[in-house]
């Protein structure tokens, strides 16, 4: 597969995006835009994939608990997603910038002809410097609301799809932890940190450990099987901090940061 050596997709999540007490931020979304900025003013194409819509829209909505009805987790999705891209435009639009909002369907990736559409205009918004940003359009869609296992069930696995689908070189999932260790560092002071995974198999995903952190919806072994997915079509994965996002400088020229996941060549 030829790939599109300059082109990086990012993966945050909500854990970045949002603080102890479920509030956005507002530093985090300006570092994080600062940097992506300052990468595509070095050539490359930046896309990101965001969560957060859910966590944002039910502090905006006053809901001291993330909703556990479908119709509630949707309804703050809707409102928590305008409330991001909102964001977005302001901190990249401070670094001269212009973002695109792309809300996906499983069936955008699943259908040849919506599947073409769709890479044409990331390929569009690519060329003209746009950062696109994509997520699930959980306001219509179940999949990653409920699911923990489905393809395209969670924003890490959206992430990968993206990547694939845009023949990016690189994805970068920005985590809550630093990367991939060989026991969970929350528990385990002495874990040490995984530098590098040569190849996936059952011994990585037995290092993954349980769900991640109370905001959000993923862990260790949603991002393990999107690595999976991603270097198996030729793309370096990176696991690392969202809290700083001056890594991706790092990962970018070359440098060791956080957990690479070799490329099946």
């Amino acid at each position: 597969m030829n790939l599109y050596k300059n082109r990086i997709v990012v993966k945050v999540g909500t854990s970045t995006l949002t603080n102890e007490a479920g509030k956005s931020d507002l530093r985090s979304f300006d570092r994080l835009a600062c940097v992506l900025s300052d990468i595509g003013n070095k050539g490359y194409e930046v896309i990101l994939v965001s969560s957060g819509a859910i966590a944002v829209g039910a502090n905006k909505l006053g809901m001291k608990e993330r909703p556990q009805s479908m119709r509630m987790k949707q309804a703050a999705a809707a409102v928590g997603q305008c409330r991001i891209m909102y964001w977005y435009d302001k901190f990249f639009g401070d670094y001269d910038k212009t973002t695109a909002q792309i809300l996906l369907n499983a069936d955008d990736i699943e259908h040849e002809e919506k599947k073409e559409n769709l890479t044409n205009t990331f390929d569009a918004l690519l060329e003209m410097g746009v950062i696109p940003v994509v997520n699930e359009n959980d306001s219509v869609s179940y999949t990653e609301i409920e699911s923990h296992d489905r393809l395209f069930g969670d924003n890490d696995m959206l992430s990968a799809v993206v990547a694939v689908l845009c023949k990016a070189k690189t994805l970068v999932i920005l985590s809550d932890i630093d990367g991939l260790y060989d026991s969970d560092p929350r528990l385990h002071p002495n874990a040490k940190l995984i530098r590098e995974i040569e190849a996936i198999d059952d011994s990585v995903f037995s290092l993954a450990g349980g769900a991640g952190s109370r905001r959000g919806t993923g862990g260790m072994k949603t991002k393990i099987k999107a690595a999976e997915l991603a270097t198996a079509s030729a793309a370096d994965v990176v696991i690392t901090n969202g809290k700083r996002p001056e890594a991706l400088y790092d990962i970018v020229d070359g440098r060791s940061v956080g957990t690479l996941f070799k490329a099946r060549s």
